[in-house]
């Protein structure tokens, strides 16, 4: 199914049957990763009602899901996504697509979000295509080529381990606009800054460390902690930033090794540090010997002045990391980490282990893109356009009974909508808008009546009328 289109009716004058029908769609859901493993389905009743059939045709229809092993039935609870990988091969539905070991989270987000049509998807994690400059990334491309004084070894060769040295050093100018003091041989360049936080999870903890988290937070740092054998304790995270007593709480019963977050503009709240709470954080880690890991991917979004735990620390105990798929394009895989020589050294070894080198043509490219304030002044566009759509969202959340949680800042809000958002989900889906639940961003997976909406892809008056409605019938 097109996660831009609307879901089709229900056929009667079809051949198939009608609860074959139901279970096709809830099936192709499943395999598409847009329910997720423990989702609930709706109840027989509700999705009688909401499919114009009988009661009788949606349990045949769960019944069938049930046999292929895609659903299990829970006393007196209802009807639950079962985990694919361990569901039984079947004749009738073909195979799932494997999802490797990530958690279904993650997978979600990445299959649905990252790859939705922004016209129909509140829930996208990105700016859409066309707020993004493409001449400039053309430009950036061919100068690589044609004014490199060695473009053989930049295209035909390894880059050095470090990643490209002139990126390195328009990055360093770069962080002193921010306030964050680093050498050029502080910096290490890596695939995106997912790949940045892989490598310091793998290089600087072992499997059983305790790691503090954000909640909410970003399911794709959960599951790849998780996924390195981590144990997470997430520190609720609010309009005040994190809930400090918690994380005093935690570090003395726990002694955590590290602190993830994201620091201005938080994913999914849009929430920014305060210096007394920024203050605060740093005097909990250095009396725990705590690691900061400071991932300010939403940085050419936010003021040079906010403040940046890496800034205040001088990079003693934190690790900055941040890339470019906000701003320049979700194609151009670059991302870097700052840090201390040392924790530098340890992450340039195990990049070289696990991928060589970074791409040196991305490297100079992003560093052409950096000089000459070429990507400053995009940016400064972007924020301004940015600033236009979230007064309009606003006005249409507000419009449509809805409430922001933390300010509105960024790219992102955080919403209540007041039903649950799991549910809303489906329901958007079959209108053919693709939204970002609360559970994808709760490390439990709590569903609850939260959800992020993205300023820049909630602009069309037409979702919030939807939601309005479904909100007034639930």
């Amino acid at each position: 199914m097109s996660h831009s289109a609307a879901a089709s009716p229900l056929s009667r004058d079809a051949s198939t049957p009608l609860a074959q029908q139901l279970a096709l769609r809830f099936a192709e859901r499943i395999q598409q990763r847009l329910l997720l493993p423990g989702a609930r389905l709706p109840s027989v009743r509700e999705c009688a009602r909401h499919h114009g059939v009988s009661p009788y045709t949606v349990v045949a229809a769960y019944d069938q899901l049930l046999a292929s092993g895609m659903l299990e039935a829970r006393k007196q609870r209802g009807f639950f996504v079962r985990d694919l990988r361990d569901a039984r091969p079947h004749a009738k539905q073909p195979a799932p697509s494997p999802a490797g070991n990530a958690p279904i989270d993650a997978s979600a987000l990445i299959r649905g979000m990252f790859q939705a049509d922004a016209r129909h998807a509140p829930g996208l994690g990105t700016l859409p295509g066309d707020w993004l400059d493409l001449p400039m990334l053309q430009s950036a491309m061919r100068r690589v080529v044609s004014q490199s004084e060695e473009p053989d070894q930049l295209a035909l060769q390894y880059g050095e381990p470090g990643g490209d040295p002139r990126l390195r050093a328009a990055l360093a100018r770069r962080l002193e606009d921010i306030g964050v003091h680093a050498a050029p041989e502080q910096i290490v360049s890596t695939v995106g800054a997912t790949h940045a936080l892989d490598l310091i999870t793998r290089s600087l903890l072992s499997p059983g460390d305790a790691v503090l988290v954000d909640d909410p937070g970003w399911a794709i740092e959960y599951a790849r902690l998780s996924q390195a054998g981590m144990r997470l304790l997430p520190v609720p995270r609010g309009q005040q930033g994190p809930d400090l007593d918690v994380m005093a709480r935690l570090i003395e019963e726990h002694r955590p090794r590290m602190y993830v977050t994201v620091s201005v503009l938080h994913n999914p709240t849009g929430h920014s540090l305060s210096l007394a709470s920024a203050h605060q954080i740093l005097k909990l880690a250095e009396a725990a010997d705590l690691m900061i890991v400071e991932d300010d991917t939403y940085a050419f979004l936010a003021p040079n002045h906010a403040p940046r735990l890496s800034a205040l620390d001088g990079l003693k105990r934190t690790l900055y990391v941040s890339g470019f798929s906000k701003i320049l394009t979700p194609a151009w895989r670059v991302g870097y980490v700052a840090a201390s020589a040392d924790k530098v050294h340890q992450l340039t070894e195990l990049k070289l282990l696990s991928t060589l080198t970074t791409s040196p043509m991305m490297d100079r490219a992003v560093a052409i893109c950096l000089e000459q304030g070429q990507l400053r002044r995009h940016a400064e566009r972007v924020i301004t356009r940015l600033d236009a759509a979230r007064q309009r969202v606003v006005r249409l959340a507000e419009e449509a009974g809805c409430e922001f949680v933390t300010p509105p800042q960024g790219l992102f809000g955080w919403l209540e909508v007041g039903m649950d958002t799991e549910r809303l989900a489906q329901r958007m889906l079959d209108a053919g808008w693709l939204i970002a639940p609360g559970l994808l961003f709760s490390p439990t997976r709590r569903a609850g009546t939260l959800m992020r909406i993205n300023f820049a892809t909630s602009q069309d008056a037409r979702f919030w009328r939807l939601l309005q409605q479904l909100r007034e019938r639930r």
